[in-house]
Formats: C-alpha cells, structure tokens, sequence
C-alpha cells in the first residue's frame, strides 16, 4: 500500500468540503491534497496536475462546470483515476449516465464520513492489487518475448509488450488495433502510430529469423501458417496474449 492516498475533493457545498477536510486532517493514509467549490477551477487542475492526486471525490451539481462534464473531459484527456461520486439526488438516470464512464462508487447525501473513509481505502486497496498483477503480467510477457527471441533494446519489443499488456486487460483490443492500441502505445512513448506499426513488425521479423523453431511452432502454428509467412502484428499480439491468459491466473 502507498504511504498516502491523495485526494481532490470537489463539491458545491462549502460546510461540507470543510467537513471532510477536517476529518481527514490528521489522518495517516488520506490526505487532501486540493479542495474546489466551482467546478471550472476543479477540472482546470485536474487537466494541469493530472500526477498529483490518485481519487477524485466529487459532486455533481457544481458551479460553472457539472461533475458529468468533468468526467467527460478527464475520458477525453485520458485521465484515469478513481472516482467516487457524492450526491443529493437519487435519480436513475443520472446514475445511468454516470455510470458509463466506470465510476468506482455512487455515494447519496447524506453520508457518514467514515463511509467515505473505508472506500477510499478500499480503492486503495484493490489499486495495489491490480499494480502488483500487473509487475506480475509484465514479467510474464517478457520472458516470453525473450524466450522468442525478440532482444530488449529494439523499440518494438517495448512496443509488443504493452500492446500485450493492453490486450490482455481490454480484449477489445483485438479489434481497434490500428484506431486504439497504436495511438495509445505512440502517446506514450511520444512517437507516431505508423513508427509503433514498424517497430513492431521489425520486431517480429527479427523473432521469426532468430527464435527458436520449435517454440515458434508451439506457438504460432495453430494460428498462423508458419512456414508460409510471419504473422501480422494483430496475430502476433493475440496470439501471445491468449496464451498468457491460459497459462496465467492474474
């Protein structure tokens, strides 16, 4: 568990951003590291600090800028943090809406603030869970595209491994390849989609012509023609991805 959970704290009520801030003042996990009123001004440093908080605890009624439109604009910026919604209204269809942007918790004025405590904490929890599954899938991956003969300081082998790695965990993936999965990979490494494609069949290229002939036949030779040609990049990736799957429990 990391030593402190920070938190952004948005909501219209003033008496109750003081109430929360005081009880999480002298706390040993939780610390408040922002708290806004007005909306704009929340979204405004969420898109500027993006690495500064882990949990957004937020309203949705707000001055100037709903919660709705802030989480719209978190989707659209991809910032992805936990997010745990307060509100007075217990409205399915706002809930509805809400609840396609994979809000982790709905809580209904009024609440007890030692409720709001536990599920921050579990948040946190269930974070360092998935972190530590996560250093555990990496490790997999890469023994793996060594064992193909891909070496670690190729660009593509980089790019493989997240690919996998994003696959893995949305395997939706395996249809958004070009619209999704590259752009992702490029923001991330600050490249271009078209030099991630490259780097990736390189890759490939290079694990075709040095891997081990009975491992690649392992592998591959229920999914691609081996001896005819190299697999896409697309076969390349889910092939390894559903092999990890089945020989993994993550």
């Amino acid at each position: 568990m990391k030593n402190k959970i920070r938190v952004v704290l948005v909501d219209s009520d003033k008496e109750q951003l003081r109430s929360m801030e005081q009880y999480f003042s002298s706390h040993a996990v939780i610390n408040v590291v922002k708290k806004f009123s007005d909306g704009l001004e929340a979204v405004n440093y969420i898109k500027t600090y993006p690495n500064r908080f882990d949990v957004l605890v937020m309203d949705l009624l707000l001055q100037n800028k709903d919660g709705l439109s802030i989480i719209k604009e978190m989707r659209s910026n991809k910032i992805k943090k936990d997010i745990i919604i307060l509100t007075g209204y217990n409205s399915l269809d706002i809930i509805k809406q809400v609840s396609m942007y994979n809000i982790n918790y709905f809580m209904l004025k009024p609440f007890d603030l030692k409720d709001l405590e536990n599920q921050i904490m579990n948040l946190n929890i269930r974070q360092t869970n998935i972190i530590d599954k996560n250093k555990q899938l990496q490790s997999e991956i890469s023994a793996l595209l060594h064992s193909l003969g891909i070496p670690s300081h190729v660009k593509g082998y980089e790019y493989i491994r997240e690919g996998i790695g994003l696959m893995y965990n949305d395997p939706s993936m395996l249809g958004a390849i070009t619209k999704e999965m590259y752009p992702e990979i490029a923001d991330k490494y600050n490249t271009t989609s078209s030099r991630v494609e490259r780097a990736i069949r390189h890759a490939i290229e290079i694990s075709w012509d040095r891997g081990d002939y009975d491992l690649m036949e392992e592998v591959f030779g229920h999914s691609v023609d081996y001896d005819r040609a190299r697999p896409t990049n697309s076969e390349f990736i889910a092939t390894l991805t559903d092999k990890l799957r089945l020989e993994t429990k993550l």
